[in-house]
């Protein structure tokens, strides 16, 4: 019997179809990012001033900054028009510091890393949307391992160690995984409580555009090939 203190479910098909706006928005991201590092890439003088300007650079990552801490509130207020061109405009700027990556691996590596996080990311998304199972605990456990892993990247900024390194690496993958299968089983029950705003699928897009991309840094540290010239 429905009690009044607890919210009608949705019925499915309206979830599903939320979900399909989520992944829809998060393909045109991940889409965007992929056009315009591969356009910086191609333009030598584009990478020069990107690489050999730290100002530009650390510019457009505190821009970046600044567009995730103001997503989501502006999510709640803004309209779904100003806040995809949000959505997008990071996807850019991340675009730009992921061309850098062009410099250190080659192009086919990038290429074969990026379809295996794609392969990976959608078995554990897969995973999020059918097990029974609550993933809160698994998601509280990835996010606190998470300070740990930017903790000690940010050591390794100084030691330089190749086994720490790796170690991270590893622990970035198993922690954006298990990010990936939990942000998704918690976007299906935001949906599925209907307690949501316009917004919420551009919201999700970005967690698991966010996911996406940190496993793909990590298993490139791991898998990509490094140029030799």
């Amino acid at each position: 019997m429905y009690s009044a203190s607890r919210p009608l479910e949705r019925p499915r098909a309206l979830v599903s179809d939320a979900l399909w706006v989520t992944y829809r928005w998060m393909t045109l991201g991940l889409a965007t990012t992929g056009l315009v590092a591969l356009l910086v890439a191609s333009s030598p003088s584009a990478l020069e001033l990107l690489v050999g300007n730290r100002m530009v650079f650390f510019g457009i990552f505190i821009a970046q900054l600044a567009l995730v801490f103001g997503f989501s509130a502006a999510a709640r207020r803004a309209s779904t028009t100003t806040v995809a061109a949000m959505f997008f405009g990071y996807a850019a700027l991340t675009g730009v510091t992921f061309s850098t990556l062009f410099l250190l691996y080659t192009g086919a590596s990038i290429a074969s890393v990026f379809l295996i996080t794609a392969g990976a990311f959608g078995g554990l998304s897969a995973v999020g949307l059918v097990t029974k199972r609550d993933l809160s605990a698994v998601g509280r456990f990835a996010l606190f391992a998470l300070i740990g892993l930017i903790i000690a990247s940010l050591v390794n900024m100084f030691l330089h160690s190749s086994g720490l390194q790796w170690l991270v690496s590893i622990a970035g993958v198993l922690i954006f995984g298990a990010l990936t299968a939990y942000d998704t089983q918690k976007l299906k029950e935001t949906f599925a409580a209907g307690e949501v705003s316009a917004n919420m699928p551009l919201v999700g897009a970005l967690i698991l555009y966010l996911d996406f991309v940190n496993m793909f840094l990590f298993l490139l540290q791991l898998f990509g090939g490094r140029r030799r010239d």
